[in-house]
């Protein structure tokens, strides 16, 4: 790793779920080469703000390979359009 660099976040296709209730739970991502992971389980879910990569929304716990792993979700700041947010996973550069 070069001195300086910085965290950066890493936007990634997750595959999601909706439960009657409404909660959107994340069943799969797909990395910026094109490797797709499945996420075992989701352990927590809270509003939170990303410290490394900047950015805030709902941050998911999640089990990836028997790893915790965190995966935010960032809500769209365009309240009448189709896109309501992004997934992102904080990468070191």
């Amino acid at each position: 790793m070069q001195a300086g660099r910085r965290n950066m976040k890493v936007y990634v296709r997750v595959g999601v779920v909706f439960r009657e209730d409404g909660a959107m739970l994340p069943r799969s991502l797909v990395w910026e080469d094109g490797r797709r992971y499945a996420i075992d389980r989701v352990v927590s879910v809270r509003p939170a703000y990303a410290e490394r990569a900047g950015g805030q929304g709902d941050r998911y716990t999640v089990m990836v390979g028997g790893q915790e792993r965190y995966l935010f979700f960032e809500h769209s700041t365009d309240a009448g359009g189709q896109n309501v947010g992004r997934w992102f996973i904080e990468r070191k550069e």
